[in-house]
């Protein structure tokens, strides 16, 4: 679909060939008969899905006044003309309903009219016959346009073919578009046009409420999936002092009264720890977190994040939670557990495989990650910048470029680096090592965890530790010294869980790019060259 712009207006006003002038002759006309073409309450409506759901309650009443159920239309096909007339003569009756929606295509034939009417729950047909609505109505039927929004109240009921319809009794008509439909076959298809005008992508592009919809299913699944276990959800500030808990580049503005610059959260985490150190021993925020980056099927500057605290736990336990959080979010979309996304089928079933950065890097590599000699001589093979790097960040370099695509998962990867996780707890036997963990699907991080680290002294050493070769914005080593304050109030051993809802959500439903399930992704300014 190809934006046109408006048409210049004429003497006349009238340009038959344009259809936007034409819509408008058609709502003046409406206008003209006392209609509002903005429409008004329509009480008593029926959702689509409620009157598929009734389908069931419409019958075959024959002359001796013997009721029979109708066939199985879904068994296959169905010659329900012929099925009538073995039956012999008699009635078919329904119920009543109400229902409204867009106007997806429409048939006219002679004095028959017949509308593929859309709602956000499914489509049914519309049958406007001349007879049966009357002279006023099918007048008004011929007003109507692809993409408008109408009423009509009229009998449950099946035509000849089977197909479930709504057999008008009476229109209504609830508001005019002004704009032309996407064309039937090109549709609304592209992609930045879907996403700059989601309102035209949700109406007309088959699928995508759907995906939205899942979305919703899967973000309120979660809540349940948390609240069941005991967690209170909180709400933290948005902006932020000291751009913490997370590895990103932040955005900034300044607030004018108290003449200080401020940041655009990263991450929640911070905040809900110092909830940790007050006494909520389990607290979970879903909310948006900004980082100015760029764009990628993965990466949108503004997205949803979960992230949760649970006193008394570790990254084990985390997993398990995570696993239960995506398990019946999977339930909440339909419930299979092997989806298929970008060609690929992906098997959700727990547990999920558990491999150690040690061991992954070693396999993909040939290389003992403990050789830093070896280490730096692989990274120089790849032509990364090696030069003023600590040797555990050349290392996650390697980790990024040669293990991270490969992962098909779901994966848990454990136990990374310590120096590259100052917020985490390290291994007892190894302080080397850090009990962290990824989840990574088809080489895409979904979730981070940690067993947290709870020593303000040792909190405070690594924020005060910059690693060697690591930009800023690329270190989570940022002083706060109210955090460490905190710590030393003494928060409980915890486990830590984030997920990133729009990552979990893409491979839920399948879509391949970020942009897709959210609903209005950061675009470039629209221009009219």
């Amino acid at each position: 679909m190809n934006q046109t712009p408006d048409p210049e207006p004429n003497a006349s006003g009238e340009d038959a060939t344009d259809p936007r002038v034409a819509r408008r002759n058609k709502l003046n006309q409406l206008v003209e008969r006392g209609i509002d073409p903005y429409g008004s309450r329509f009480d008593d409506r029926k959702l689509i899905s409620q009157c598929r759901e009734l389908a069931g309650e419409v019958k075959f009443v024959t002359q001796d006044g013997k009721t029979l159920d109708l066939p199985d239309f879904d068994a296959g096909d169905v010659d329900y003309r012929q099925w009538k007339t073995d039956n012999g003569p008699g009635e078919e009756v329904g119920p009543k309903v109400r229902v409204a929606g867009r106007i997806m295509l429409a048939r006219p034939t002679g004095k028959l009219i017949f509308l593929n009417l859309k709602d956000w729950t499914g489509n049914i047909q519309i049958f406007i016959g001349k007879k049966q609505v009357g002279e006023e109505d099918f007048e008004l039927a011929k007003l109507f346009d692809l993409g408008d929004l109408v009423g009509a109240e009229g009998r449950l009921g099946r035509t000849n073919t089977g197909e479930l319809t709504v057999f008008a009794e009476k229109l209504f008509f609830l508001t005019k578009m002004l704009e032309p439909a996407p064309e039937k076959h090109a549709g609304l298809t592209n992609p930045d046009l879907r996403q700059r005008m989601r309102y035209a992508d949700l109406a007309f592009n088959d699928g995508v409420i759907d995906t939205f919809l899942n979305r919703t299913r899967i973000v309120k699944s979660i809540r349940q999936t948390l609240d069941n276990d005991g967690f209170c959800e909180v709400e933290g500030p948005t902006l932020h002092t000291i751009p913490g808990g997370a590895a990103a580049r932040p955005f900034m503005t300044h607030h004018n009264a108290l003449d200080m610059k401020l940041y655009m959260r990263i991450a929640l985490e911070l905040h809900l720890k110092r909830l940790m150190v007050g006494g909520m021993e389990r607290v979970y925020e879903l909310g948006r977190v900004y980082r100015n980056e760029g764009l990628s099927p993965r990466h949108n500057p503004e997205f949803t994040m979960l992230e949760l605290y649970q006193a008394y736990g570790d990254y084990e336990s985390m997993m398990d939670l995570t696993e239960q959080i995506i398990g019946d979010a999977i339930q909440a979309t339909g419930g299979d557990y092997k989806r298929e996304f970008d060609g690929k089928m992906v098997d959700f079933t727990p547990p999920f495989q558990r491999a150690t950065y040690a061991d992954l890097f070693q396999k993909a590599t040939g290389i003992d990650p403990t050789d830093d000699d070896g280490v730096m001589a692989y990274a120089k093979k790849l032509k990364l910048e090696t030069a003023n790097k600590h040797p555990d960040v050349i290392r996650n370099e390697i980790f990024e470029e040669k293990v991270e695509d490969s992962l098909e998962g779901p994966i848990f990867v454990i136990d990374y680096p310590a120096s590259i996780c100052p917020l985490t707890k390290r291994k007892r036997d190894n302080p080397e090592i850090a009990e962290r963990f990824e989840l990574f699907v088809l080489g895409m991080e979904v979730a981070n965890a940690y067993t947290e680290l709870n020593d303000p002294d040792l909190q405070q050493e690594l924020f005060e530790t910059q690693l060697q070769g690591q930009e800023e914005e690329d270190s989570m080593a940022k002083m706060d010294h109210d955090f460490v304050r905190a710590l030393r109030y003494a928060m409980p051993p915890a486990g830590g869980l984030g997920i990133g809802i729009d990552r979990l959500v893409m491979l839920l439903t399948g879509q391949r790019s970020i942009r897709d399930v959210i609903l209005f992704p950061v675009l470039r300014p629209e221009t009219n060259e």
